[in-house]
């Protein structure tokens, strides 16, 4: 099996790196994570891929002093180096060039706390919160060079409960992020994505049942026994 070499690019503890660094572990995954890049040294997540066997690698942005170009400059002979065919970020907390972008054009995906195109950016649960939206959730999409923006792979949502924090709705997007991310890699490096009019078209998928509805309506009233 042609695994596709694959780089995870991230800033922090590596959670969503931890989801798919279980799921490569799999020989029939058609993606191989052959290099994990931190543009910070003490991100956690590196020691997650050195305990995994994976290489782990630092291209420090703050040695840069600014100039980005210098910087992808260094990520990209990283991933050159290791024969990286795609990049998944997650949690990779840079904002790309449009030149780095265009370099992996489709082959370049990321992971986002939201329903996109709702609440791009930072700061996602608390502005949902804010919103008072009653469905939140993650996507995982392809990167164009604006942000967050791209054609979707996948998406799923979460019930936003009257009692929520920002804390509490995080940890359950969270959770449906390890859940969504490593199939939706999985389509792209096994060749099951086409970009048709600006989307991504999926193929191979089961297609779910149901849908979410948050608040449910109300049940009926039972009807009244009849006297008569």
């Amino acid at each position: 099996m042609n695994r596709r070499p694959t780089a995870i690019l991230i800033s922090g503890r590596g959670s969503n790196l931890a989801a798919l660094l279980a799921a490569a572990a799999d020989p029939s995954y058609p993606a191989r994570i052959a290099l994990v890049l931190s543009n910070r040294p003490d991100a956690a997540g590196l020691d997650r891929a050195r305990t995994a066997g994976v290489p782990a690698a630092v291209v420090d942005h703050r040695t840069f002093r600014g100039d980005r170009a210098a910087f992808e400059a260094a990520v990209n002979e990283r991933l050159d180096a290791a024969g990286v065919e795609i990049v998944a970020l997650a949690g990779f907390l840079r904002v790309l060039t449009e030149g780095f972008v265009a370099r992996w054009q489709d082959r370049l995906v990321n992971i986002h706390p939201s329903l996109l195109p709702a609440f791009k950016g930072l700061d996602t649960h608390a502005r949902a919160l804010a919103a008072g939206v009653k469905i939140h959730g993650c996507t995982v999409h392809l990167v164009r060079a604006g942000v967050d923006e791209g054609p979707i792979l996948a998406q799923a949502a979460v019930p936003v409960l009257d009692e929520d924090t920002e804390a509490t709705l995080a940890a359950r997007v969270l959770e449906q992020e390890h859940r969504i991310y490593p199939p939706a890699l999985a389509a792209l490096a096994a060749g099951r994505v086409r970009i048709a009019g600006g989307r991504a078209i999926v193929t191979g998928a089961a297609a779910p049942a149901g849908a979410l509805a948050n608040p449910l309506p109300a049940p009926a009233a039972p009807p009244t026994p009849s006297t008569g």
